[in-house]
Formats: structure tokens, C-alpha cells, sequence
């Protein structure tokens, strides 16, 4: 079996963008401040399909391909991982997804990652949803959250957040000065952080096109759904994962 370097260099002067239309939000902030977490939550209230770079990274060391082992050492050691290679890993993912909505958790995790991503997928995020977090507080959640990964220990923690600091900020930086970062205070609870979370799509969910369904969960396009309110069916107005009365 082939690796992802193998194919990312087999592809290089290939093109090798997404053949579809996708909505792209990069999900940035310091190991820790809870970005999993508020990515969940977005998936179930606004249908997006959640991709994690260090998941994807980790599956990948884990398949047996020849790329497992220089994965381990590069993340045990608190490095960032080529960019070739995690780019071909959520370009895969994406095209495999039925979906054509995006999370992208952890990435870009610096500017070659920002620039790889863009000339080979040759898509621009929407925004980027940045949790903001104190070093202390995201040291204290990751020693108190247990998950058992290799990497969760003090001399890998620091070395991450050195890792985020040098590298991570600058890229942050960059999306500022387009305009496109949408800051969250990611030290409060995480029911408030979601609350903010929620104003940031509010408006692009907003967007979907409307349908309505009855109270057996038939649905309807508006014309339908007028003619069966005129004959007296109770029905409700969706907006995409999540229904409120019309």
C-alpha cells in the first residue's frame, strides 16, 4: 500500500482540487482549548461534518502504511507533521464525505500548511472560528481530561504550545488582517462558549433553503405546506437540523 507522501508527489504538478462545490471553516485555537468539544456541537446543530487533522493524522499512523512511523515520532515530539501530507489526508476525507460542509479542526497549523491547503484544494475558508484560551486553563484541561494519548504528558504539552505560539499565531494573523477570524473567549463554560459559537453560524444557516414537514415528520416544499395549513394540519417550519414553530 502507498503512502500519502507517495501520492502527494506522485500528484504534485497534477490538478488535484476538490471536484465539488464545499464550504470550508478552519477551526483554530491551543491544544486544549476545547475545540473538539465545540465542533461537535456545531455538527449536530448545524449539519457541518467535523474533520480533525491530529485525528486523521493518528488514523493514518495507525494504518500500517509506510508513514506510520514517521507520524508517531512527529507528533510524540511535538512537531508538525509535513504539509503534504496532512493536505492529501482531508482532501481524501472531504471527497469520501457525501456532505459539502466542512470543519477543519486543527489546520492550518502554520503558513505552509495555510498555503498548501489553498494552492492544492484551491479553496479560501469562510472564516476562521478561533478559540481563544489562556495557556494556563488549556494546561489544566488536557492534565484533567485522561484521554490515555501518548502525547498528553508536561514535556509534549509544552512543546506544543511553543509549537502553536511560533507557528499557529502568525496564521491566525493572516486570516485577521482578511477579515475572515471570528474570535471566542473559549476560557468560559462550555455551554456559553457554544452560545457564542451559535451567533458566528446563525447567519450563515439562515442561508439554507427552507422546507417544512408535518407533525409525522412528512416534509413539504412551501407550496405543499401551504395548501395543508389552509386544511387544517399542524405543521412546522425546518431550518436544517433544527425546527421552530412558523
Amino acid at each position: 500500500m502507498g503512502s500519502v507522501v507517495d501520492a502527494a508527489n506522485k500528484e504534485a504538478t497534477e490538478s488535484s482540487h476538490i471536484n465539488k462545490k464545499v464550504k470550508v471553516v478552519f477551526v483554530l485555537g491551543g491544544p486544549g482549548s476545547g475545540k473538539g468539544t465545540q465542533c461537535a456541537n456545531i455538527v449536530k446543530h448545524f449539519g457541518y461534518t467535523h474533520l480533525s487533522a491530529g485525528d486523521l493524522l493518528r488514523a493514518e499512523q495507525n494504518s500500517g502504511s509506510e508513514n506510520g512511523a514517521m507520524i508517531k515520532n512527529v507528533i510524540k515530539e511535538g512537531r508538525i507533521v509535513p504539509s503534504e501530507v496532512t493536505v492529501k489526508l482531508l482532501q481524501r476525507a472531504m471527497e469520501q464525505s457525501a456532505n459539502d460542509k466542512f470543519l477543519i479542526d486543527g489546520f492550518p497549523r502554520n503558513q505552509e500548511n495555510r498555503e498548501a491547503f489553498e494552492s492544492v484544494i484551491r479553496i479560501e475558508p469562510e472564516f476562521v472560528l478561533f478559540f481563544d484560551c489562556s495557556e494556563e486553563e488549556m494546561q489544566k484541561r488536557i492534565l484533567n481530561r485522561n484521554q490515555g494519548r501518548e502525547d498528553d504528558n508536561m514535556e509534549t504539552i509544552r512543546k506544543r504550545f511553543r509549537t502553536y505560539i511560533e507557528s499557529s499565531l502568525p496564521v491566525i494573523e493572516y486570516y485577521n488582517s482578511k477579515g475572515k477570524v471570528r474570535k471566542i473567549d473559549a476560557t468560559k463554560p462550555v455551554e456559553e462558549v457554544f452560545e457564542a459559537v451559535k451567533d458566528v453560524f446563525a447567519p450563515l444557516n439562515d442561508k439554507v433553503k427552507r422546507h417544512y414537514h408535518d407533525s409525522f415528520g412528512r416534509c413539504y416544499k412551501p407550496f405543499e405546506f401551504l395548501w395543508k395549513r389552509k386544511s387544517g394540519n399542524s405543521a412546522l417550519r425546518c431550518f436544517g437540523m433544527k425546527c421552530i414553530s412558523p
